[in-house]
């Protein structure tokens, strides 16, 4: 997949999918869906890409302003391109860090497995935040990257002070002859499936909800690093894991959940495990950390980059009497979890 944070080396031209879509959840999906090859309504004609040529560098159509797009730059496959915020609007307007259900390469991971073939990371600065409904369409959906269809969500906004909204799209694309798909919101349950709803779950250690929502297991996704080896000295060696800063955490807690990266072969079958997030209060731990004991598997992990899936949040953490005390709670959660995750294979 393409991935561009410059509107100079964007593939052009595009079918476009607009959203921040953190967390690529299913309500993204159906934002994401129309925009996808198999699902383009396209002419017959040539199968070769236009507009794009072999070094990388876009094929411009220079054109005033509102005059249609000309008739024989129509391609026959548009590329299915995601455009995204970078940083997060709101991170923008608040200079505050913004945690991500997604990181950047959990967002291309998953964007791949869809088959998108370009991501834009659309820099999200002053001049962005200032353009007009009209000249974010004109000048950046329309000129740079030569949008053939665009898709997005039905609370979609856009443009100075939010004033975009999904019937100003339609009707600004509509004078130059793109077409807008709004994709309605998507509820499971009753309930809209948003980021939102997904990060109030997962603060309650609610993971069933929250991967409903998803669609998918919620993953954490870091590579093994150097800890101070307490699991091993209580007889449950731990891989403590290294996570993006970005990357949205759960509540506190023990959880039983499946592992994959431990083989490198793609093939190999996630294994059962329990994890812990937090500080380690009965031995004094300072600082908050990741660590996920394997059931039934021993080996040297370290360098590996593991993909953490939740399964069921076990127990809050909680400080113990005493390091037998902490043992024997170990060994209790290593059997809930074992049970647990015997189910879930097996449902």
């Amino acid at each position: 997949m393409w991935i561009t944070s410059s509107l100079d080396t964007v593939k052009t031209p595009t079918a476009v999918a607009l959203g921040n879509f953190d967390g690529i959840h299913r309500g993204h999906r159906q934002v994401i869906q129309p925009i996808l090859p198999s699902q383009l309504d396209l002419p017959q004609a040539d199968s070769k890409r236009m507009g794009f040529q072999e070094t990388d560098t876009p094929c411009r159509h220079a054109r005033a302003d509102n005059e249609p797009l000309p008739e024989q730059a129509t391609p026959a496959v548009p590329y299915a391109t995601v455009v995204t915020f970078h940083p997060h609007p709101q991170q923008f307007f608040s200079g505050q860090q913004r945690t991500l259900l997604t990181p950047l390469d959990e967002k291309v991971r998953y964007l791949q497995a869809l088959g998108v073939e370009q991501l834009v990371l659309l820099p999200f600065d002053g001049a962005l935040a200032a353009m007009s409904p009209e000249q974010f369409v004109d000048r950046v959906l329309l000129k740079q990257l030569q949008a053939r269809q665009i898709s997005v969500g039905q609370d979609f906004c856009f443009g100075r002070n939010r004033a975009g909204t999904t019937a100003v799209l339609q009707a600004i694309a509509a004078t130059y002859g793109i077409s807008v798909q709004i994709a309605p919101l998507f509820t499971q349950e009753g309930q809209r499936v948003s980021s939102s709803a997904i990060r109030q779950a997962l603060e309650k250690g609610d993971v069933r909800q929250a991967n409903r929502l998803l669609g998918r297991a919620y993953t954490l996704v870091g590579e093994v690093v150097q800890g101070q080896q307490m699991g091993r000295t209580l007889g449950f060696p731990t891989a403590n894991l290294h996570l993006p800063p970005e990357k949205f955490l759960p509540r506190q807690g023990v959880y039983s959940v499946w592992v994959s990266g431990v083989d490198s072969s793609p093939d190999t079958a996630p294994l059962p495990g329990v994890m812990n997030i937090g500080n380690r209060p009965t031995v004094n731990g300072m600082a908050q950390t990741i660590e996920v004991h394997l059931l039934g598997w021993t080996g040297d992990l370290y360098g590996k980059v593991l993909t953490v899936s939740l399964d069921t949040f076990l127990r809050p953490e909680q400080k113990f009497e005493s390091l037998d005390a902490l043992k024997a709670q170990i060994q209790a959660d290593c059997v809930q979890a074992r049970s647990l995750l015997n189910a879930s294979h097996f449902a």
